[in-house]
């Protein structure tokens, strides 16, 4: 009866912790998602926000916790998440970027730039800087998105047919044609 009870317990807990599992991005550093390529070859999604953008908070609550959102970046993407303002060291292409003007006191308001924000072609917050299979940056999406809204892009880069989008009337196309399947 013990054991009957003690594998209850243990088949109880272990599905629970998958259950809590399922509803996480697996987030990682940009370098070991740069390290990680190397081992098994898949697209980079980096989150770049800031400790006091709202939207930013909001793409974390409402959509990187999405469910359909979590499977597909877990599955598809190494995630990353960037603070845009933040004091992190990180080393992309040879080349060590940090925040020389950081200043702890306003680590939770406006803060000077990092270096590799800068180096990205990063202006706003939220933005998706999305890397490809060799750590080369495809193309950063700014904004906050819904489920919905995020899966076009989600799918567009995995898929590599942003590489046949040459013009806004092609992307226009490709947007009208999506059939999405993630839900709010």
């Amino acid at each position: 009866m013990k054991r009957i009870v003690l594998l209850c317990v243990m088949a109880l807990m272990s599905s629970s912790a998958v259950l809590g599992q399922s509803n996480e991005i697996n987030w990682v550093t940009f370098e070991e998602a740069l390290e990680l390529q190397k081992k098994r070859p898949k697209k980079i999604m980096m989150d770049v926000y800031t400790n006091w953008c709202g939207p930013c908070k909001m793409l974390d609550k409402n959509t990187f916790h999405n469910k359909d959102v979590v499977a597909y970046v877990n599955e598809n993407y190494y995630a990353v998440k960037f603070n845009a303002e933040g004091n992190s060291v990180v080393t992309y292409k040879g080349t060590e970027y940090k925040n020389a003007g950081y200043k702890e006191e306003l680590k939770n308001r406006r803060n000077s730039v990092h270096e590799l924000s800068r180096y990205l072609g990063i202006r706003a917050y939220p933005t998706i800087a999305y890397f490809d299979e060799n750590g080369a940056l495809i193309q950063p999406i700014s904004g906050y998105m819904k489920p919905k809204q995020i899966e076009l892009y989600l799918k567009l880069f995995v898929s590599d047919d942003y590489k046949n989008i040459k013009t806004q009337d092609q992307f226009n196309a490709y947007y009208e044609a999506f059939k999405g399947e993630f839900q709010e």
